[in-house]
């Protein structure tokens, strides 16, 4: 398949896409410009390969498509990939965290015995005190800086 030519559709029936979203990466300069035959997109295998990268970045959110580009050209407009790159870990990283966090609340609340844990757990009132406290104008890290609302030290999984 290293040298045989796809048709638009096709590509765009393997990829689960819609052919505009093609049109618009060649359009957009994601893809290099497509072989015509017959005013008809014909892709090779290489540029499968790209839209393949482009799909997977894309379908688990780790890129725009504009950092997608920046990465694919590997800084040749001016830009560092790498810090984009580094900007996504970063990003990745929190969500993880935030996740952790959610994931510890949904476990407490199948393991509390309060019959009403929205009402009634000192866990979750604790966890929610810094969102009610009196005194607004303290800064709801003070002497919880570091720890996240469930009490877990942040950035201790490094």
């Amino acid at each position: 398949m290293d040298d045989e030519l796809l048709p638009i559709g096709e590509v765009a029936a393997l990829f689960g896409m819609a052919t505009s979203a093609l049109r618009y990466w060649d359009e957009c300069g994601l893809l290099p410009a497509a072989e015509r035959r017959s005013g008809r997109r014909y892709y090779q295998a290489e540029d499968l390969h790209r839209i393949a990268l482009i799909r997977t970045w894309q379908e688990t959110g780790l890129m725009s498509l504009e950092e997608i580009g920046t990465v694919l050209t590997a800084g040749g407009d001016g830009q560092d990939w790498r810090t984009i790159v580094r900007g996504r870990v970063r990003a990745i990283d929190a969500q993880v965290e935030r996740l952790g966090t959610a994931r510890a609340y949904l476990e407490h609340l199948l393991e509390c015995p309060n019959h009403d844990p929205a009402g009634d757990c000192p866990y979750l009132r604790e966890a929610t005190r810094r969102w009610t406290k009196a005194d607004r104008g303290q800064s709801s890290s003070g002497s919880e800086a570091g720890t996240d609302s469930a009490g877990s030290r942040s950035g201790a999984r490094r």
